[in-house]
């Protein structure tokens, strides 16, 4: 009997752009969190935030799992991003399509995990729900992605479990494709 094949994806992205919500809302597993209280100004957006990292699993079928980690938002928790991007198949930077003033930070995440972790990328235009949500057209100009950076922008809300699968179906037929050209 073969064993089941993990695939390992990565939800990173600033504070509060959903993180932590995208993998609770399609995890098969109560998610393993590691949030603390927030403090100051941070609480005035929220209770608490992830400080090592989020993790949930879905089966996709007998042979294969997809493992989810979340990374934390904040720069000072940065250090975490390199851990949790080892053995990562694919990247999921999720963006709060509410906040153009945060685009600029994400844009600077994207870089990161593609400058140590090149393999596929998916950006989620999260809060979609929202009335003053960017388009997913939008976003893709704010941050400057090209297209020849193969990195769609796909529209979510990460408290719909539809959305949220559409934009983990996205990165993996990239990823199939990626795995198919080697």
């Amino acid at each position: 009997m073969k064993g089941i094949k993990k695939i390992k994806i990565v939800i990173s992205g600033l504070f509060a752009a959903g993180k932590t919500q995208f993998i609770n809302t399609v995890s098969e597993i109560k998610t393993v969190t590691t949030e603390k209280k927030t403090r100051g100004e941070e609480s005035k957006i929220k209770d608490h935030t992830t400080v090592a990292m989020d993790f949930g699993k879905i089966k996709i079928d007998d042979e294969h799992e997809l493992y989810l980690f979340g990374t934390p938002g904040q720069a000072r928790f940065d250090f975490m991003w390199e851990i949790l991007g080892e053995g990562a198949l694919g990247i999921i930077i999720l963006v709060d399509s509410t906040d153009p003033a945060s685009f600029h930070e994400a844009r600077k995440i994207i870089n990161f995990f593609q400058s140590r972790f090149p393999v596929p990328t998916v950006v989620g235009a999260n809060k979609q729900d929202l009335p003053d949500a960017w388009s997913p057209e939008d976003v893709k100009i704010a941050l400057d992605i090209e297209d020849d950076e193969g990195i769609p922008v796909v529209g979510v809300s990460a408290i719909d479990k539809e959305s949220v699968k559409n934009v983990l179906l996205t990165l993996l037929n990239i990823i199939k494709k990626h795995l198919e050209s080697q």
